[in-house]
Parts: C-alpha cells; sequence; structure tokens
C-alpha cells in the first residue's frame, strides 16, 4: 500500500462515498448537503437536501441521484433540472433508513432499522415496487452487489460480521450466510474489487481493512480517528478512498470541531460491482 494522503479536510461528517463521473461524491453529515470532490482535491456542493441529512446516494440506471433521506423514510430522486421529488416511500417498513446500493439491473436495495430494533433490508424494483427482503439485522449498514448480480453482501455493525445473501431473479434476498466474521470490529461503509475482497471502514477500530470470503484480513490501514466508510475509484478505480473524523458519540455529533476528512491511497486491486 502506498502513503494515505488527504484529499480533503475541515468537514463535519463525510459518510456514503461514491466514484462518479470522475469525482468522489458523498453525503456531507451536518450541513445537508451533497458534496463531490476530483482527485486535485477540488471541492462543489452538488445537492442541497432539504430535510434533516442525506444519509446515502447512489444512482439509477439513467444517471439520476438518488438521496436516502433517512429520518423521514425517503428515497428521493434528483430529476435533471434539479428539483428532488419522491422516488419511493420507506416508512411503513422501518423507523430509520440507512445505506443504498443500486445493482446493475437497476433493482434498489435500502437497509434501515432503529439503533433498538432488529434492520430490514428494502428492495425498491425498477418499476417502483417496494417490498422488504431481508430482517433481523443487528444494525445494517454499507451493501455492495457482486459484479453478476448474483450476490450482496451487507456489513451488520452490531454484529461485527459481513453476511451475504443469494439475489434470485425477481430481486429477492435468499441463502442467509455470514460471509465474514471480523473479530469485534464493527464495520460500516464497505466496497468490493475485482479480486472478491472487502474493504470496510470501522469507526471504532479507527481503520480501513481488506477481508477475504471466510475472514482472513489481508490488508489493514490504520488511521487516527474513526473511519466511517470507504471506496474504490478514480480512472483505474484503483484509489482507495477513506471518510473519517473523530467520533465522541452520537449525542455529539453536531455540536463537535469539523475533523472530518476525505483520504486517499492506492489499492491493490481495482473496483468491481456496485456501487
Amino acid at each position: 500500500m502506498s502513503e494515505v494522503q488527504t484529499l480533503l479536510s475541515g468537514l463535519a461528517f463525510g459518510e456514503s462515498p461514491r466514484w462518479h463521473e470522475g469525482r468522489l461524491w458523498f453525503s456531507h453529515w451536518g450541513t445537508n448537503e451533497v458534496v463531490a470532490v476530483d482527485l486535485e482535491g477540488k471541492s462543489e456542493v452538488v445537492v442541497r437536501v432539504p430535510t434533516t441529512l442525506p444519509f446515502c446516494i447512489d444512482w439509477l440506471p439513467d444517471g439520476r441521484l438518488l438521496v436516502v433521506s433517512g429520518r423521514e423514510g425517503l428515497l428521493l430522486r434528483r430529476e435533471p433540472d434539479g428539483e428532488l421529488v419522491t422516488h419511493a416511500t420507506l416508512s411503513s417498513l422501518a423507523s430509520i433508513w440507512n445505506e443504498i446500493v443500486v445493482d446493475g439491473r437497476g433493482n434498489i436495495y435500502v437497509n434501515g432499522g432503529a439503533f433498538d430494533a432488529p434492520g430490514v433490508i428494502a428492495l425498491v424494483t425498477p418499476d417502483g415496487t417496494v417490498r422488504q427482503v431481508a430482517d433481523g439485522l443487528a444494525f445494517p449498514n454499507g451493501m455492495v452487489v457482486m459484479p453478476d448480480n448474483r450476490t450482496l453482501i451487507v456489513a451488520e455493525s452490531y454484529a461485527t460480521r459481513l453476511t451475504a445473501f443469494d439475489i434470485d431473479a425477481d430481486g429477492r434476498l435468499s441463502n442467509r450466510r455470514v460471509w465474514a466474521d471480523l473479530q469485534g470490529l464493527a464495520p460500516d461503509g464497505i466496497c468490493l474489487d475485482v479480486e472478491g475482497a472487502v474493504w470496510y471502514a470501522s469507526v471504532p477500530g479507527k481503520c480501513c481493512a481488506r477481508v477475504r470470503e471466510g475472514g482472513e484480513v489481508v490488508q489493514t490501514i490504520q488511521l487516527d480517528r474513526g473511519c466511517f466508510a470507504c471506496m474504490l475509484g478514480g480512472g483505474d478505480r484503483q484509489a482507495l478512498f477513506m471518510v473519517a473524523a473523530e467520533w465522541h458519540g452520537f449525542e455529539h455529533m453536531m455540536d463537535q470541531a469539523h475533523t472530518g476528512q476525505v483520504l486517499i491511497t492506492h489499492a491493490p486491486a481495482p473496483g468491481a460491482g456496485w456501487p
């Protein structure tokens, strides 16, 4: 691994990093913004979301941006004129919504659930149908879909593991299984590389680590603050981006100094799958 460099600093909390159209996009918690930054560190506010928090982002196959308005239980869609409209309503299935991934067929998976209640995964199909496809998750967080659209992996933060599901032809999830036991390091955001390994961010572990199916950890990047999420991007998808910040508990989340950073280093294998 090459040296870790700071691409952007002075943030509140960066979350949900995504590589899209030559820039890294992320949700900037605390400002109600979605920000994009290029490889030179030049950043731009691309969307302002009139809700409490834009939890997570991804894109439809036609290029329209999706934003998870987690506390309102809404999945928002940005139209070509910049207007944010409701794409789907999720509030009947869980009280808080978190991470999103759109697979290669246009199926949208969103997970959620309160801190003190089992989590769920909802499927929003291209025709707009919303249904629950998984439950009983221990605070679901980052998700990835394998390149063949046949496997979804979700981070269960409270269970300190990565869990896999088969994706059926109609988008439903089945054959739940432990993909990797992370031995107490609560995973947050995750991303996938072409060798089938998963990078996961850990806030309490203050690290970003690369793990293979079965639990073998093959690389660990130790940081000086909590790592909330990671993403492989750049022109060759071999730049590893990490969003990190000091963490003093949910009760102090929005009243602390802006210690958030976007960090970058070179990864051993390019990114793959979705997001």
